[in-house]
């Protein structure tokens, strides 16, 4: 299938938007992507510390503090963990996250890491990254050099 030109026009755009933000907003839009990634990974075949697995080592500790605490929190919010609210251990609430997100269909399986991957980025720009422009510059990241570099 080609791409229609007025498409290609709207990512040449968004790169354009991309290389003028600054690096803080650039690390938190990879940290976005790499934790969904990674959960998305262990949706596909689950380990023992989901916590652990999901947030990649080389992210700063405290970062990954944050995202330890929140991570769950935003699951809960997403309603992936809506039959575990019963439950109050980080690691057992994302696992059961987990465990719906393997129940759901493709498409949206994909819009709910899509979302997930805006509301990390938020967590680790500091809220210093909109909705609007996260949900933009998060896909085309992924696009343009996330799966590039895979």
């Amino acid at each position: 299938m080609k791409i229609p030109s007025w498409l290609k026009k709207i990512w040449k755009a968004i790169q354009s938007l991309f290389s003028s933000i600054p690096s803080e907003l650039k690390s938190a839009i990879h940290i976005g992507v790499l934790v969904t990634e990674n959960i998305k990974n262990f949706v596909e075949s689950p380990v023992a510390d989901v916590l652990t697995t999901v947030i990649p080592g080389e992210i700063d500790n405290q970062i990954k503090t944050l995202l330890r605490n929140q991570l769950p929190n935003i699951l809960i919010k997403l309603k992936l963990a809506d039959q575990c609210a019963n439950l109050t251990n980080p690691e057992e609430i994302t696992i059961c996250a987990v465990k719906c997100l393997q129940g759901l269909n493709v498409n949206i399986k994909g819009a709910f890491l899509h979302n997930l991957s805006v509301l990390i980025a938020q967590i680790a720009s500091d809220g210093k990254l909109t909705w609007e422009d996260g949900a933009y510059v998060m896909e085309w990241y992924y696009q343009h050099h996330f799966k590039e570099t895979k």
